[in-house]
């Protein structure tokens, strides 16, 4: 297993060829923004528990979604027509990724994956302009909503909540559209859920991935605070 020294300015990954069976490919280093922007331009993210060494994977096969392929079910759709919520870009970064660090009832009450020091670094990211969030509010509330790093033509999800029924989908689903209209090719789910995979999300092999990422890195990234296009169509003919 290779080991990282946080103190090093060599922010280089080894091969994701040398990752484990599981994708574990290294340990150590540190969260700063050049380590994390240089991991995820080779397919590589950080994901580890509390009281853990800093853990970075890249997994095979690896769950992807196509924005052109998208899957809105019918009861999404009505969701979406009834228009519940209000859909909002990089306006409350700090409280999503917050939202998404509290434990989950289904894991039980065991801790979180997105430590502290996630966190702060997550949220220097967004500083930075290469870290977004979506929000879905219910009137001044915040309900749901997601959060993930976007370099070239690719955004990377990291992780979503919702308060209320549909509050994540719906901001997946704007967020999606606004991706698609903007030129994106490719959303990194990095590993399969069935929440995804009700959303149109599929497993490619990784060289496949790293083929695909490597393309969409070509293209310009967009830096800074984002906003919906005001003419954005959320429900296509589908």
């Amino acid at each position: 297993m290779f080991m990282l020294n946080p103190h090093s300015a060599d922010f280089r990954f080894p091969p994701v060829d040398f990752a484990s069976p599981e994708g574990l490919l290294a340990i150590g280093g540190d969260l700063r923004a050049e380590r994390l922007l240089e991991a995820y331009r080779h397919g590589i993210f950080p994901w580890y528990n509390e009281g853990q060494p800093i853990l970075w994977w890249s997994p095979d096969p690896r769950a992807v979604l196509f924005p052109k392929k998208l899957r809105v079910s019918r009861s999404l759709k009505k969701t979406l027509r009834a228009n519940p919520f209000k859909v909002s870009l990089d306006t409350r970064f700090r409280e999503v990724i917050q939202a998404c660090a509290l434990p989950r009832k289904k894991h039980g009450a065991g801790g979180t994956w997105i430590t502290q020091e996630m966190l702060e670094a997550y949220c220097r990211l967004h500083e930075q302009g290469y870290a977004h969030s979506v929000e879905s509010w219910a009137g001044d509330r915040l309900v749901g909503g997601l959060y993930g790093v976007a370099l070239g033509g690719v955004f990377f999800g990291e992780s979503m909540f919702s308060r209320a029924s549909n509050a994540s989908k719906v901001a997946f689903v704007y967020l999606v559209r606004q991706l698609s209209a903007w030129g994106y090719t490719l959303i990194d789910c990095q590993v399969p859920s069935a929440h995804l995979e009700s959303l149109g999300a599929e497993e490619i092999r990784r060289r496949d991935f790293l083929a695909l990422l490597d393309k969409a890195l070509l293209l310009p990234d967009r830096k800074g605070r984002w906003h919906f296009d005001s003419n954005l169509t959320v429900l296509n003919s589908e």
